[in-house]
């Protein structure tokens, strides 16, 4: 009977080892596999391992932009890598849209909440290029849907400071705001145009400028949310983005002068 009872208590204990031992053997493989998706779900880069934070942003992101990127838009991206049909265009075309919306916002008396919704549109345009590369799904034509479709954001913001502008009195008359305005979007414009063509020629245009698109929208929004306080608050955004833009298109026009390499 003794023998029997020990017989069947070596029996259970053996069955429980060998019960542990699969258990692990399954936890292990899952582990790996787990490990291997992630691996696949990097965009491979020839020549370059990929970092923990390499996906956040791109070489040409600085100053404002980069901040923007790293701490706000690196926040909603990775929730958005499990979405099924989801396609880098697409959050460029939505972050675009909510742009320009928060310029008419701003151009029908709502500065403050237009002010907000151009916050939204800048933290998500540095999605789009953050999903695409977590993605791999990185490509030239999502880069020139970005680079095109964000000055439809800049020219909307500006256009929308304008005629909110005129919608209250002034200390400049109206032909005065309207000028400005153009010259700014003129000015915004040529920021990205001429460091896209200044590249292609290899012309070194100097450092970069403060000028950029992150540092503008930003000027914008702090001064729709000013109006709170003075109507005119938006003003003071028109006069840097035509003083800015203007003088950094001016100095880069006479390093170009300088540039000795021929055509």
């Amino acid at each position: 009977m003794e023998r029997t009872s020990a017989g069947l208590l070596f029996n259970l204990k053996l069955e429980t080892l060998n019960l542990k031992l699969v258990t692990c053997n399954f936890l292990e493989q899952s582990f790996l596999t787990e490990m291997d998706a992630k691996s696949s779900e990097r965009p491979e880069r020839p020549g370059i391992e990929l970092n923990v934070t390499s996906w956040q942003t791109k070489p040409s992101d600085r100053f404002i932009l980069k901040w923007i990127k790293v701490h706000l838009s690196a926040r909603i991206t990775p929730h958005l890598v499990a979405w099924p049909g989801l396609e880098p265009w697409m959050i460029t075309l939505f972050s675009s849209a909510i742009g320009v919306l928060a310029g008419i916002l701003v151009a029908m008396g709502a500065p403050v909440t237009g002010g907000l919704v151009a916050a939204l549109a800048q933290v998500l345009d540095g999605v789009d290029g953050q999903f695409a590369r977590i993605t791999g799904r990185q490509s030239k034509g999502g880069a020139f849907w970005d680079s095109v479709l964000d000055r439809y954001t800049d020219g909307a913001m500006v256009i929308g400071l304008c005629v909110y502008l005129l919608r209250f009195p002034q200390p400049l008359p109206p032909w005065c705001l309207i000028l400005l305005g153009s010259l700014a979007v003129i000015g915004s414009n040529l920021i990205s145009y001429s460091s896209s063509r200044g590249e292609h020629l290899g012309i070194d245009l100097g450092p970069p400028t403060l000028a950029s698109k992150g540092t503008r929208m930003s000027v914008m929004i702090l001064s729709c949310w000013g109006a709170m306080i003075w109507t005119s608050a938006p003003l003071l955004a028109v006069l840097h983005l035509v003083v800015h833009t203007q003088a950094a298109i001016i100095q880069r026009l006479r390093r170009a002068l300088k540039a000795p390499q021929p055509l």
